[in-house]
């Protein structure tokens, strides 16, 4: 089996020894994002902000590797403070499509540069 690793200057460069995704045929494995804005590096303000801009840096990721929102099978919601789980559920509904993938959604104990969220996904791709 191939794996391919996938980059997007649309989302922040991995901070680590990791790729941003890593396709195979037939899926794509996407790291987890956090709310860093990709042209500062600087992590946005507020919950709902952290987990827009995380959204977005995985849309990013995704495009790059020639998959939607709607090839999204299976995600994973990293909190920090499970208290935030409605605010970032509403955010999370504007980005995927009906029916919505599988998720799963864990309180953590702390996140990467002090993000309070993380989301990463599994797509899958036509090859």
């Amino acid at each position: 089996m191939t794996r391919q690793s996938v980059a997007s200057a649309g989302a922040p460069a991995a901070i680590g020894p990791y790729s941003q995704a890593i396709a195979v045929p037939g899926a794509v494995y996407c790291s987890g994002q956090i709310g860093l804005d990709p042209a500062s590096g600087e992590l946005v303000e507020g919950v709902e902000a952290q987990a827009e801009r995380a959204l977005r840096n995985l849309g990013a990721v995704l495009d790059a590797a020639g998959v939607t929102f709607s090839d999204v099978v299976k995600t994973t919601i990293f909190l920090t403070d499970m208290n935030d789980f409605t605010s970032v559920n509403a955010v999370y509904a504007r980005f995927v499509p009906d029916p919505p993938p599988a998720r799963s959604t864990v309180a953590v104990a702390g996140l990467p540069k002090g993000a309070l969220v993380e989301v990463e996904a599994i797509a899958r791709r036509a090859e």
